[in-house]
């Protein structure tokens, strides 16, 4: 199950965290990949590690927020691999700052990364992947990455919550869109709960400084105890959903918010 054999990906952010654990198990599950980063090193050495393991990865560099980086890795990952069925729009950051606390410069730092990457993204694979889509019996796959604040509205982070919130509509638009053209390509996204990784670092360090408090160990089994499974996500976990989405298994979801976040937001 979740086989993707013979199929191409692209996922960006994926030199560490989410996006390295996703082209781990896209290379396992019998993918190409390739791997759009800023981090050069790590992605390089993210790449190498993978064709060691027998795996076929290729790194490009990436910024998402420009537009000609993703023209040349779009187009380094045809030219290399020969198409293209799988985009993850991964790349993201996070801003732990209330509404009162955020400058003009945050926001526009915020929403080129978390946002602009996304449209960027999309744009420039859509060739790539309609024309591969044509050929599949179930079509290509873009998967955005979004959070559980995509859902609900964050205490703690809005503007973050509202570019994740975008995300979430702009999916299910894009969904919308692209069936209308008659295009196979299906477009779904994925919401995670606080995830033990460096981004879920940095949102539990701001609960702790929002709540004047300094312990960040006990911070962390309090963000543990508030998912009701009693964890916090890991890179895995949500690499697997997205495996999930990328794959023909999911051949009858488009449009649709995959929420792994341990029941945060069944409460």
């Amino acid at each position: 199950m979740n086989r993707l054999d013979g199929k191409i990906a692209f996922v960006s952010g994926a030199a560490c965290g989410i996006g390295a654990a996703t082209v781990r198990l896209m290379v396992e599950a019998g993918a190409k990949v390739a791997i759009g980063d800023l981090l050069d090193e790590r992605g390089r050495e993210t790449a190498r590690s993978l064709k060691e393991a027998g795996g076929q990865s290729v790194y490009v560099h990436l910024d998402v927020t420009s537009a000609d980086d993703w023209g040349a890795a779009i187009a380094a990952t045809v030219a290399h691999f020969g198409g293209l069925d799988i985009l993850v729009n991964n790349a993201g950051i996070f801003l732990a700052k209330d509404l009162e606390e955020s400058t003009k410069a945050d926001w526009e730092r915020l929403y080129g990364v978390d946002l602009t990457g996304v449209i960027l993204g999309t744009q420039t694979a859509l060739p790539a992947l309609r024309e591969r889509g044509a050929a599949s019996p179930q079509g290509s796959a873009i998967i955005n990455l979004s959070s559980m604040v995509g859902l609900v509205g964050s205490a703690l982070a809005p503007l973050y919550s509202l570019t994740k919130g975008g995300i979430t509509a702009f999916t299910k638009s894009m969904a919308l869109e692209f069936a209308r053209k008659r295009y196979r390509i299906r477009v779904n996204s994925i919401h995670p709960g606080i995830i033990d990784d460096e981004m879920g670092d940095q949102a539990i360090a701001a609960r702790t400084r929002m709540k004047g408090k300094a312990n960040m160990e006990l911070a962390h089994a309090q963000a543990s105890a508030a998912h009701p499974i009693g964890r916090l996500g890991t890179v895995t976990d949500i690499a697997h959903g997205i495996v999930l989405l990328a794959s023909d298994d999911a051949g009858f979801m488009t449009g649709s918010a995959l929420v792994v976040d341990g029941g945060w937001t069944a409460q």
